[in-house]
């Protein structure tokens, strides 16, 4: 426990979370007589793993549909489905960023790419800007969850588990997720006096959305399709989701410049070079808690006042909730489940149905303050303030808190689809 007391006392010093892993494992091995051999050797263990291709992957093709005109189009596909209803712009953020989430998988595009288009248009049709900002990141939370999702890549080859089953476990949750913010989003709106559009679509109208939309629409078929139908592997549907992203932006739609492509390659370095090094230096602190006996000791602690599989998940929930407000989802990942790990296999908790939970938890994480990664990028768009939204922060995180206990205690939302689909 003193190791984990020292991370977190570097980390809260203002030291970025990679070289507070760094740090506390250095000092443990240079206490411990243990050799610096071990530094370079675990922090390439670490990321040596055909799986993690993925991640700069699918990163890579959520800033390509960002700005290549697929968002665009998912936007006025969902306005003609649900544009009418009360709190018809709401609703389109939400629809949108369910779909959304199908095509790219990241929380942080969704939240971008949505709220450019529909923010400003929901301020100008009278919604405050603190509940604009709100919904589309909430709504943006998402991404993770239905599938490709870089989180639950990075859950399955920690754990070794099939990264295939995590992604079919995740989109009966990630709808859920959607359906559960639209019921907030309508009874809001219908005492605010937020209203949607004043006619119904067209059937005319709707076919011209999904003509429009149906190429885009077609991405999460063919990613989730193919890995259902054993013609891929999740790390190589990531590829293919980058060619058809390029082909979309490039050839058909054509609103994909070399200006866009370069910085969608930067940006996709960028983020992808803090990943990593992430997972090295977690990977690196994992092997040390193993040498020195953490998980199993913290697991002896834990079962001293934990008597039931419930009552685990529920104090497993409680530290993740907490470290997800001021740690990012991949570190928060690396740290904490590796530590659970023995105290879900005592419980007998399904891997799969425990992977799924924590990425929902998480990603709760990237909607709350300090971090909230989702809102810094809502409230820029928005032009407001943390402090301005959390009122309407809390109205919106209570329907993704319900939808948490839900999966957490109802194990069959997560993994009937997985084992109906015989994965």
């Amino acid at each position: 426990m003193l190791w984990i007391a020292a991370l977190f006392g570097i980390f809260l010093l203002g030291i970025p979370i990679s070289f507070s892993l760094g740090i506390t494992t250095l000092i443990g091995l240079a206490g411990a007589g243990l050799p610096m051999e071990v530094l370079v050797q675990r922090m390439f263990t670490g990321v040596d793993n055909f799986a993690f291709v993925a991640i700069p992957l699918f990163i890579l093709a959520g800033n390509l549909m960002a700005v290549g005109g697929i968002s665009k189009r998912i936007t006025t596909f969902s306005e003609a489905l649900v544009g009418h209803w009360p709190g018809g712009l709401g609703m389109v953020a939400i629809v949108a960023s369910m779909i959304f989430a199908a095509v790219t998988g990241s929380a942080i595009a969704a939240t971008a790419a949505i709220g450019a288009l529909l923010i400003s248009e929901m301020i100008s049709k009278g919604y405050s800007k603190a509940y604009a900002a709100s919904l589309v990141a909430t709504a943006g939370s998402i991404g993770p969850i239905i599938p490709p999702s870089i989180p639950l890549v990075v859950y399955g080859v920690i754990v070794g588990s099939s990264i295939a089953k995590l992604f079919m476990g995740g989109i009966i949750p990630g709808i859920l997720m959607g359906v559960f913010l639209m019921i907030a989003n309508w009874m809001i709106s219908k005492r605010r006096g937020y209203v949607g559009r004043e006619t119904k679509s067209s059937a005319a109208e709707l076919r011209k959305g999904l003509k429009d939309a149906i190429l885009a629409l077609l991405m999460p078929v063919i990613i989730i399709g193919g890995i259902v139908g054993g013609i891929f592997t999740p790390t190589e549907s990531a590829s293919i989701a980058v060619a058809y992203s390029l082909f979309l932006g490039t050839i058909v739609y054509r609103e994909l410049s070399w200006k866009d492509i370069t910085r969608a390659f930067i940006e996709a370095a960028v983020t992808t070079g803090i990943i990593l090094t992430v997972l090295m230096t977690a990977s690196l602190f994992i092997w040390f808690m193993t040498v020195k006996m953490i998980p199993q000791s913290i697991t002896q602690s834990l079962l001293q006042v934990v008597t039931s599989k419930w009552g685990a998940l529920m104090v497993m929930n409680i530290i993740l909730l907490i470290a997800g407000t001021f740690i990012d989802t991949t570190s928060a990942l690396t740290i904490f489940v590796p530590l659970f790990l023995p105290l879900v296999k005592t419980f007998g908790i399904d891997l799969i149905h425990f992977g799924v939970m924590v990425a929902v938890n998480l990603t709760i994480g990237m909607c709350t303050p300090p971090l909230g990664v989702c809102l810094f990028v809502s409230c820029e768009i928005a032009g407001t303030t943390l402090r301005e939204m959390f009122k309407d922060l809390i109205l919106m995180l209570v329907p993704l808190l319900i939808l948490l206990l839900l999966i957490t205690y109802v194990p069959g939302i997560v993994t009937w689809l997985p084992n109906f689909l015989g994965l």
